[in-house]
């Protein structure tokens, strides 16, 4: 099957042959991989890559899915679908409006206070999974209106960590003032 995949900003096309229930072979261009996998749960797979193991966690989010590989994140989106999701990006009552861990995790560190403004990527929570921190920033400008957990608390995918007030809300509400 042939993919054309987002993966943070850049484009790429992915050609995937399954060789049995548990393997497949993939092709990006001139590089053909051979890859095995098994699920741990809904969130963990075991990847075989080139002979080598490593643990994937995937998170679906608003905007796509969240891989995590050896400390690394990526946002990996159907890019044949991105002209539908445009269309809905005018303002952001469809997009994210949380925070959340895209694994099970333990909280390392809040980076931010209620009240405090932050902005669009910015970091807001520090979290850890397998020895690995994953820096889990704000989708969009705003005021953190709500800290949910506390340094060392597990958190699971899903579970709402920060709540952000839009910036766009924040300004409509103290206009009405």
């Amino acid at each position: 099957m042939e993919y054309k995949l987002k993966i943070n900003e850049e484009t790429v096309d992915l050609d995937i042959e399954t060789d049995n229930e548990d393997s497949f072979t993939a092709a990006m261009g001139e590089q053909t991989t051979p890859v095995s996998y098994q699920r741990i749960s809904d969130h963990q797979i075991h990847l075989t890559v080139n002979g080598r193991g490593t643990m994937a966690f995937v998170a679906d989010t608003p905007d796509g899915k969240t891989v995590m590989i050896n400390g690394r994140t990526w946002l990996v989106q159907d890019a044949d679908a991105q002209p539908q999701q445009g269309r809905r990006r005018g303002g952001l009552k469809n997009g994210p409006t949380t925070v959340t861990p895209p694994m099970p995790a333990v909280v390392t560190r809040i980076l931010v206070n209620e009240g405090d403004a932050v902005t669009k990527g910015q970091g807001v929570i520090v979290v850890s999974a397998m020895k690995m921190e994953t820096t889990l920033n704000a989708p969009y400008d705003g005021r953190v209106t709500r800290i949910n957990v506390a340094e060392g608390d597990k958190v699971a995918p899903k579970q709402i960590l920060v709540d952000i007030e839009a910036a766009e809300a924040a300004e409509t509400d103290e206009t009405a003032q």
